[in-house]
């Protein structure tokens, strides 16, 4: 196993260029089964998840061309719809192919997801929304068993919470259902906007996009053709890299950037103090010697982000004064905390509240990642800790960041990849 040896106390200076966001990939990636013509997907991030799903195309017998940032994707050929448990168990966002499966093929079975370290995301919501829409729907042997041989029936969808996945499950069995579907309480996230537009593309009619309200004409089960797509900007990959500024009190630009996707991180930054030049495509970040403390909450799109929660709360624990973090979206988002302190952070939990008091310095320990966005925050505490830091278990890192070491790297950081001694 790979970890991150990192030596505290460099200047970050310099650009980076953001990749594209793989949560928007993922669905997109998902959407291409609703077509039997070729796609070709650009500005993918390279990084496992991608490879994950794209691995699931090709056991359910569609062909597949991948390299690093492009994929050429063609289902016309797909023989199974059994996405298996050996797949499905690497990564939540598989069960992204129930609502196309279903809707092009009539039947499918799908693993249930595995378990998610920062919590419960059930997706009792996705089937009651397709049971909703005509599905017969068992759950037996570990999987989800859905059949619609006659296709999907246009529905009202009202979700009794805001959820990203079940919105895009639900928009894309809805593409090729009969009649109109009408999703209430939709997620408004930029990447379930692109797959709106994907799906426009391919001559679906869509009202509503970017609202919580999305009204969609199925196509009578007739297969879409969808243009080429190029990913958008990873809002979240933008954000850390604004945090690493922050917290090195550098001045970085980042390059093909969408900045109106990270406004709420901007505004937190701004608010400690940060200043910002803002172009249509890039952005530079200035950030004080002394860092304000800030107060946030996590909520829903356009609200602050859950997955930037703990990259903010590593910049906080280097400001003069007292944060206070609310965590409304997943239970288990603070497992950072313990590792953060491990370095010299002064954190106190209390439920879904983290009490953050500013600290003179941090210092080098040996801190172990336990998913996806705390083992940026701890990359980012690492950044500014006096000595050097070890990051274990950054497979969690390799899953959502392309190639972060390498960036911080050209930014100027001490970091390097290393090996665990066996």
């Amino acid at each position: 196993m790979d970890y991150l040896q990192i030596e505290g106390g460099k200047q970050l200076s310099g650009s980076v260029t953001i990749s594209g966001a793989k949560n928007a990939a993922l669905p997109i990636i998902a959407a291409t089964l609703l077509s039997d013509k070729p796609i070709t997907l650009t500005n993918l991030p390279n990084v496992v998840d991608i490879r994950t799903l794209l691995k699931l195309l090709t056991m359910l017998g569609g062909s597949v061309e991948h390299n690093q940032t492009t994929a050429q994707i063609d289902n016309s050929t797909i023989t199974s719809t059994k996405a298996v448990y050996e797949i499905v168990s690497q990564m939540r966002a598989s069960i992204l192919v129930l609502g196309p499966l279903l809707a092009r093929f009539g039947e499918c079975e799908v693993s249930l997801p595995g378990g998610c370290a920062i919590g419960q995301r059930p997706i009792d919501l996705h089937l009651k929304a397709l049971e909703s829409m005509g599905a017969v729907i068992e759950i037996k042997g570990g999987y989800v068993h859905a059949m619609a041989p006659k296709g999907l029936k246009g529905a009202k969808i009202i979700f009794d919470k805001i959820t990203v996945g079940g919105t895009e499950n639900i928009l894309m069995a809805a593409a090729l259902a009969h009649g109109t579907t009408t999703i209430i309480n939709a997620a408004k996230e930029p990447e379930i906007v692109q797959l709106c537009e994907m799906l426009q593309s391919a001559g679906v009619t869509i009202s509503g996009v970017g609202t919580s309200e999305l009204t969609i004409e199925g196509t009578d089960q007739t297969p879409l053709s969808f243009e080429d797509i190029a990913i958008i900007p990873d809002r979240i990959e933008a954000g850390t890299y604004l945090c690493a500024a922050a917290i090195t009190h550098s001045s970085i630009d980042l390059e093909r950037v969408n900045p109106a996707h990270i406004r709420a991180t901007i505004d937190k930054l701004e608010f400690m103090g940060c200043t910002f030049e803002i172009e249509a495509e890039r952005m530079t970040i200035h950030a004080p010697k002394r860092l304000k403390p800030v107060n946030l909450t996590t909520t829903e799109y356009p609200g602050f982000p859950t997955d930037m929660q703990a990259q903010l709360m590593a910049v906080s624990v280097m400001t003069h004064g007292e944060s206070m973090i609310e965590e409304r979206l997943f239970e288990n988002r603070f497992m950072h905390v313990s590792e953060l302190n491990r370095l010299g952070a002064d954190i106190w939990l209390k439920g879904n509240i983290a009490a953050v008091k500013g600290v003179e310095a941090l210092y080098g320990a040996d801190v172990m990642a336990t998913d996806l966005r705390a083992s940026s925050a701890l990359v980012l505490a690492a950044l500014v800790a006096k000595g050097t830091t070890n990051v274990h278990r950054i497979y969690h890192l390799d899953r959502g960041y392309d190639n972060l070491e390498g960036k911080l790297l050209a930014l100027g950081a001490s970091i390097q990849r290393k090996q665990e001694a066996h």
